[in-house]
């Protein structure tokens, strides 16, 4: 009896866009996983590379970064900021041997609650394919990976 994996994964929204699409997704009743754990942000350019590493080393398999628009973003280029971390870590995943699938950008509106949802549905099953994070057993241990 084998049992299905369902992988976790972090969602890194920005409070003005992401964050309220994601709202209007649920209130919506649009379904996106439960694997889906939201962490809101005043912007996604306040994301730093050090949660994102520190989310895999928790053993989270996947991580999703959600940002305003490009172009539109509240505090003019955080987004752009973000979008170039995402690209460094994306680099780093691949050098340390932790497929850069796991990490993804995505831009919306706040108004796109529906497209939200078939964000988050696209990147559990790419993280799913991918299977568990190797992180993840060391770090339910309490071991140093």
């Amino acid at each position: 009896m084998s049992v299905e994996f369902k992988p976790e994964v972090v969602a890194f929204c920005c409070r003005h866009c992401a964050y309220a699409a994601a709202d209007l997704a649920g209130g919506g009743r649009q379904a996106y996983p439960s694997a889906i754990k939201i962490v809101e942000l005043p912007c996604t350019g306040r994301m730093d590379v050090v949660n994102v590493l520190h989310a895999f080393e928790s053993g989270a398999d996947g991580v999703l970064v959600a940002g305003c628009l490009s172009g539109k973003c509240h505090y003019i280029k955080g987004n752009l900021y973000a979008r170039q971390r995402v690209n460094y870590l994306k680099a780093l995943l691949d050098e340390i041997g932790l497929e850069s699938e796991r990490l993804r950008m995505v831009n919306i509106s706040a108004a796109m609650g529906i497209r939200f949802a078939e964000l988050a549905n696209e990147h559990v099953e790419c993280v799913r394919k991918l299977g568990p994070n190797p992180l993840r057993s060391a770090a339910k241990q309490g071991v140093a990976a």
